[in-house]
């Protein structure tokens, strides 16, 4: 087992990914980094990273590797990968959305394969902003045994730690998590809509949340892009949808009925060009519904 981690390698370089390495950098961890779009690495070797042409090479000699990958059949390919690179004694710590079951079969990979490398997996709550001034909460479960060695690379990108108990707990709390943050993006985009109709702009709108129960700051930052009609990624679309999609399918097909909405909803919108657009887009979605509604009436 490992005592110290000194070097980390991170697979997937997104907004997420490369937050943290960023971060580890700036801690003075070794980076080693691996994505698919080298050139979202190039910035990262200023700071002293190795940019790997492989996730194999990334890897090596790595006593943590990070995964924070698009979706679950991605992890479990790139993991199939690297299983005879990783370093004897290494840590995986799976930070990406990819559901329980992904979860659990990544972890039952490496019990079979490499019963010397231990498995954290380590959800976070928090999008491209917070994760780049390390704000993000990570959600981790697993071997209590490896919390203390893990942990100063968890303090180097985030805020808080939750420890939830047993491998896949984490990422079963983050379905719970992310169907609240759906829920209420898309509650919040329908109270936008309507005040917009009504002759309420989004800054009146939160300054009448403002102060009171329900004046959540999450709400103000997506009013301020709706506002201004920018809706630069903090999460993409696609990817809430991916969540949206994996919370409705674990809790099964009559349990969340308001989510199920959402997710038929949500796949229009991205069908429609808009998935690569922060989810807050989804309020320009509606109004664009509305008009045509209103156009054709």
């Amino acid at each position: 087992m490992q005592t110290k981690i000194t070097t980390v390698a991170v697979l997937g370089l997104g907004a997420m990914g490369h937050a943290f390495a960023t971060n580890l950098a700036n801690h003075h961890f070794t980076i080693r980094v691996w994505n698919r779009s080298a050139q979202k690495g190039e910035d990262l070797v200023q700071k002293g990273a190795t940019l790997a042409q492989t996730p194999a090479q990334a890897v090596e000699e790595s006593e943590a590797v990070i995964l924070m990958l698009a979706n679950a059949e991605i992890t479990l390919e790139i993991m199939q990968q690297v299983l005879s690179s990783l370093a004897d004694n290494a840590i995986v710590v799976q930070m990406g959305t990819i559901g329980v079951d992904a979860t659990q079969q990544l972890h039952s990979l490496l019990k079979e394969k490499r019963p010397d490398v231990g498995f954290i997996d380590a959800p976070v709550s928090g999008t491209k902003k917070p994760a780049e001034m390390a704000k993000i909460a990570i959600l981790a479960s697993g071997d209590s045994a490896l919390q203390k060695t893990i942990e100063p690379v968890f303090a180097a990108i985030s805020q808080a730690i939750h420890w939830l108990g047993e491998a896949g707990a984490g990422s079963a709390m983050k379905l719970v998590v992310n169907s609240w943050l759906i829920g209420l993006m898309q509650s919040l985009a329908e109270s936008h809509c309507l005040a917009k109709q009504l002759g309420f702009s989004p800054e009146t709108l939160w300054s009448v949340l403002e102060g009171g129960p329900l004046a959540a700051p999450y709400a103000k930052t997506k009013l301020e892009m709706m506002s201004q009609g920018t809706y630069d990624p903090q999460m993409q679309l696609k990817w809430a949808l991916k969540d949206a999609k994996l919370a409705a399918q674990t809790s099964g097909p009559n349990q969340m009925p308001a989510l199920q909405g959402i997710i038929d909803l949500w796949q229009s919108a991205v069908d429609a060009g808009l998935g690569n657009k922060d989810l807050s887009v989804i309020a320009h979605y509606l109004e664009t519904q509305c008009d045509t509604a209103f156009t054709k009436g």
